[in-house]
């Protein structure tokens, strides 16, 4: 389920942090900070909405409306997950699946292979990072210890964190299967954090924010305008007791930490 890239022993720290310290403290105070990686470090489910575009549009369906066709698309990504998991491989699926729902022609070998070059194509995007996250990185960890945790296929994770060219800044790189509690539960003990020094930095209130608020740990919610639909999710008000901060972007992670 897990792979990391570089295992290091952090230093242990015992100080509880106050529910409502302020920046100061966290300033001073060393801290382990879980970063995700996709629409966080760098541009991601842009390139899957112009895929989908150009899906809906290839279809051309003569009674869908485009928005009734990404419905459709939503719910059999949503069953696809569950089959093959996150990333391209799935949404491929996706995409193959949905035109075979919805078509009334015959699926062709040569259907399938032009469905599936519109998926394939997010692969040959350079890795986009998100603006003032390279200069930031490197202000936090020289103060912090960051470990960037993300999910997906670890193939292709693997490929985008190599080529992101950030791997230096993080003492180790986790990818999961799944976000969820447990996940967030078993990070915590394999490198034996502090609850209270602890924070989960991203920008998907189902998998970044909510699971870890919902495990005991900090979380820094920072939106992105293209986050992915099927990650989208109230924030949760209470039934957590650590501390949830909101930020207009990554920059401003420098002024808290």
């Amino acid at each position: 389920m897990y792979r990391y890239y570089e295992r290091v022993t952090l230093p242990s720290t015992t100080a509880n942090q106050d529910e409502d310290a302020p920046s100061s403290d966290r300033r001073s105070q060393p801290q382990t900070l879980l970063i995700d990686a996709d629409d966080t470090l760098w541009e991601n489910n842009v390139y899957f909405e112009r895929a989908i575009a150009q899906f809906i549009s290839f279809l051309n369906h003569r009674t869908f409306t485009p928005e009734q066709v990404r419905e459709v698309l939503n719910e059999v990504e949503r069953e696809n997950i569950i089959r093959h998991g996150y990333g391209l491989h799935s949404f491929a699926h996706a995409l193959v699946n949905t035109f075979e729902r919805l078509t009334i022609g015959p699926i062709t070998p040569e259907l399938h292979k032009q469905i599936n070059s519109i998926a394939h194509e997010i692969a040959e995007h350079p890795v986009q990072l998100i603006a003032d996250v390279p200069e930031t990185l490197e202000y936090l960890a020289a103060k912090h210890h960051l470990i960037m945790v993300t999910k997906g296929d670890i193939t292709e994770q693997s490929g985008k964190v190599t080529r992101s060219g950030l791997s230096a800044y993080f003492s180790a790189v986790e990818i999961v299967a799944e976000k969820n509690v447990a996940a967030y539960h078993t990070v915590v003990e394999k490198y034996e954090l502090t609850m209270e020094r602890t924070w989960m930095i991203g920008n998907s209130p189902k998998s970044d924010i909510n699971p870890a608020l919902l495990a005991g740990v900090n979380a820094i919610f920072i939106p992105h305008d293209n986050t992915w639909i099927l990650e989208h999710e109230d924030v949760i008000g209470d039934g957590f007791t650590g501390n949830l901060l909101t930020l207009g972007g990554f920059g401003e992670l420098r002024e808290h930490f």
